[in-house]
């Protein structure tokens, strides 16, 4: 189990651009884990970098992973082949997240969130404030950036943006990887806070 456990690890990094503090449960019996099977396992991480988003807390839980014991050695990196499911929580702090939006490789969401929520083509900066997210961006002419606050909750599997003011209608669908599901969203604490649910292929 402390070999594979060792595995996994391994491999979780190579699936981050970078990773702080990891805390890794196996749950399964020696009866399951000899015929290659791991009934699922559980994770704690922070200051995770995926996919160029910069995420504060994350904890996961895995469905049952299929594993080679054959080809297992120390040091090494397990070699997963099946697809399998995890579900669970990432935080993502407002700082983060703005940084993250005026970057590449996410920079078109933060202008598509601009276009489609404010009707401007370029996003200048992103701030949460308990449950509010303010998305602001800077128009020719005015010497103060245009400021809007929205609502963010779950629906349809993704997330959605609901304008705080009840004379705007204005309302956003981010687009997902229709691999994602999420189940719950919420803004706290200065912070973006996501439940879900993902198909992930090794």
């Amino acid at each position: 189990m402390t070999l594979l456990a060792g595995a996994l690890k391994l491999w979780i990094r190579t699936r981050c651009d970078q990773l702080g503090s990891l805390e890794l449960t196996l749950h399964g019996s020696a009866f399951t884990l000899m015929s290659g099977r791991l009934q699922g396992v559980s994770l704690i991480a922070r200051d995770v970098g995926f996919k160029g988003l910069p995420l504060q807390h994350v904890q996961l839980r895995s469905g049952p992973i299929t594993v080679d014991l054959n080809v297992l050695s120390p040091g090494q990196m397990l070699a997963l082949q099946h697809p399998f499911q995890v579900e669970g929580e990432v935080s993502i702090s407002g700082t983060a997240l703005n940084d993250a939006l005026l970057a590449e490789p996410w920079r078109w969401l933060g202008d598509s969130l601009a276009e489609q929520l404010m009707g401007l083509t370029t996003l200048g900066g992103l701030t949460i404030e308990n449950d509010v997210m303010e998305l602001q961006s800077a128009v020719a002419a005015h010497r103060e950036p245009v400021r809007r606050c929205f609502r963010i909750d779950a629906s349809d599997n993704t997330l959605r943006f609901r304008s705080q003011d009840a004379a705007d209608a204005s309302s956003m669908l981010l687009p997902m990887d229709p691999g994602i599901k999420i189940t719950m969203a919420s803004l706290q604490g200065g912070q973006l806070h996501l439940n879900g649910c993902a198909d992930v292929t090794p």
